[in-house]
């Protein structure tokens, strides 16, 4: 008999940000054990909730992976990517991506969720994280 859920396919749409500060630092949020990609780094933002405006959800993600209240938002682009899961399904993600212009609030790491660190990261190190590809693809098209 064969196990459909293994082959299982998925489409998520997500809002992120790139918030760059006056050092020339990326935000970056690491994912916690309880996510898909646990120990790897990605921009802050997420999934969009069914019928959510994704400018909503840029904003409710930003303040809960890194506490932050952002402004001067900007769509910069889409980016489109698939990876697979460890239960053998395959993930196909369209990232909205964002600018980030400003930001108020102390950064704060996320409790319970799907990321469990903030960091500002200098942009030349970014690639020396186990960053999630589209965090590197991003900042090239878009940083």
């Amino acid at each position: 008999m064969t196990d459909h859920r293994s082959s299982r396919k998925y489409q998520r749409i997500g809002a992120y940000g790139i918030c760059q500060d006056d050092a020339g630092r990326v935000l970056l949020v690491r994912a916690s054990a309880d996510s898909n990609a646990p120990g790897r780094w990605f921009l802050p933002g997420g999934g969009i909730d069914h019928g959510e405006d994704p400018l909503a959800a840029l904003h409710r993600e930003l303040r809960e992976e890194t506490g932050l209240a952002i402004d001067g938002v900007s769509l910069l682009g889409v980016l489109s990517d698939m990876w697979p899961l460890s239960n053998g399904s395959t993930v196909h993600t369209v990232r909205l991506l964002y600018r980030i212009g400003s930001w108020e609030g102390d950064l704060r790491d996320e409790e319970a969720g799907s990321s469990d660190h903030a960091e500002w990261v200098p942009r030349d190190q970014v690639a020396q994280l186990p960053a999630l590809g589209y965090v590197t693809e991003a900042l090239r098209q878009f940083g």
